[in-house]
Protein backbone atom coordinates (compact mmCIF):
# COMPACT_ATOMS: atom_id res chain seq x y z
CA UNK A 1 0.00 0.00 0.00
CA UNK A 2 0.94 3.71 -0.57
CA UNK A 3 1.57 6.09 2.21
CA UNK A 4 -1.17 7.90 1.16
CA UNK A 5 -3.49 4.84 1.43
CA UNK A 6 -2.25 3.80 4.80
CA UNK A 7 -3.18 7.56 6.00
CA UNK A 8 -6.51 7.83 5.00
CA UNK A 9 -7.70 4.15 5.77
CA UNK A 10 -6.21 4.66 9.66
CA UNK A 11 -8.08 8.27 9.57
CA UNK A 12 -11.49 6.32 8.26
CA UNK A 13 -10.61 3.54 10.42
CA UNK A 14 -11.03 5.80 13.64
CA UNK A 15 -14.43 6.53 12.71
CA UNK A 16 -17.00 5.86 15.33
CA UNK A 17 -21.21 4.93 15.08
CA UNK A 18 -22.69 8.43 14.16
CA UNK A 19 -19.38 10.17 13.30
CA UNK A 20 -20.06 11.79 9.77
CA UNK A 21 -16.69 13.78 8.24
CA UNK A 22 -15.93 14.98 4.32
CA UNK A 23 -14.08 13.46 1.98
CA UNK A 24 -11.79 16.73 1.91
CA UNK A 25 -11.94 16.61 5.28
CA UNK A 26 -10.37 13.11 5.34
CA UNK A 27 -7.78 13.75 3.09
CA UNK A 28 -7.24 16.79 4.87
CA UNK A 29 -6.76 14.79 8.60
CA UNK A 30 -4.70 12.40 6.68
CA UNK A 31 -1.88 14.87 5.62
CA UNK A 32 -3.39 15.05 1.16
CA UNK A 33 -5.61 18.39 1.41
CA UNK A 34 -6.62 18.53 -2.02
CA UNK A 35 -7.35 15.03 -2.57
CA UNK A 36 -10.71 14.71 -1.19
CA UNK A 37 -11.60 12.40 -4.88
CA UNK A 38 -8.79 10.06 -4.63
CA UNK A 39 -10.22 9.19 -0.79
CA UNK A 40 -13.43 8.49 -2.92
CA UNK A 41 -11.75 6.08 -5.15
CA UNK A 42 -9.92 4.29 -2.32
CA UNK A 43 -13.19 3.54 -0.51
CA UNK A 44 -14.71 2.87 -3.19
CA UNK A 45 -11.61 0.08 -3.78
CA UNK A 46 -11.08 -0.90 -0.23
CA UNK A 47 -13.24 -3.57 1.75
CA UNK A 48 -14.00 -3.41 5.34
CA UNK A 49 -13.80 0.43 6.10
CA UNK A 50 -16.98 2.61 7.52
CA UNK A 51 -17.36 4.30 4.11
CA UNK A 52 -20.90 5.55 4.78
CA UNK A 53 -19.39 7.79 7.17
CA UNK A 54 -17.50 10.26 4.61
CA UNK A 55 -19.63 12.45 2.47
CA UNK A 56 -19.46 15.00 0.38
CA UNK A 57 -19.12 18.75 0.93
CA UNK A 58 -22.16 19.92 3.09
CA UNK A 59 -23.04 16.72 3.73
CA UNK A 60 -24.08 15.31 0.33
CA UNK A 61 -24.83 11.49 -0.36
CA UNK A 62 -22.82 10.79 -3.04
CA UNK A 63 -22.36 7.12 -3.68
CA UNK A 64 -24.17 4.85 -6.43
CA UNK A 65 -26.66 3.74 -3.72
CA UNK A 66 -27.52 6.76 -1.78
CA UNK A 67 -30.74 5.29 -0.19
CA UNK A 68 -28.35 2.63 0.78
CA UNK A 69 -25.77 5.00 2.62
CA UNK A 70 -28.55 6.84 4.37
CA UNK A 71 -30.14 3.45 5.94
CA UNK A 72 -26.36 2.97 7.09
CA UNK A 73 -26.42 6.39 8.81
CA UNK A 74 -29.71 6.64 10.34
CA UNK A 75 -29.05 3.14 11.52
CA UNK A 76 -25.78 4.93 13.84
CA UNK A 77 -28.61 8.11 14.87
CA UNK A 78 -27.66 10.05 11.79
CA UNK A 79 -30.47 12.98 10.62
CA UNK A 80 -30.79 12.43 6.77
CA UNK A 81 -32.56 15.24 5.15
CA UNK A 82 -33.06 15.78 1.00
CA UNK A 83 -29.95 13.59 0.58
CA UNK A 84 -27.72 15.41 3.00
CA UNK A 85 -26.55 15.01 6.24
CA UNK A 86 -28.30 17.60 8.32
CA UNK A 87 -26.46 19.59 10.80
CA UNK A 88 -28.00 19.60 14.07
CA UNK A 89 -26.88 21.54 17.06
Amino acid sequence: MTEFEDAVIAVVGRLEPGDVVTYGEVAAEAGYPGAARAVGTLLRHTDGLPWWRVVGTGGRIRTPDPAHQARLLADEGVLIVNNRVAITN
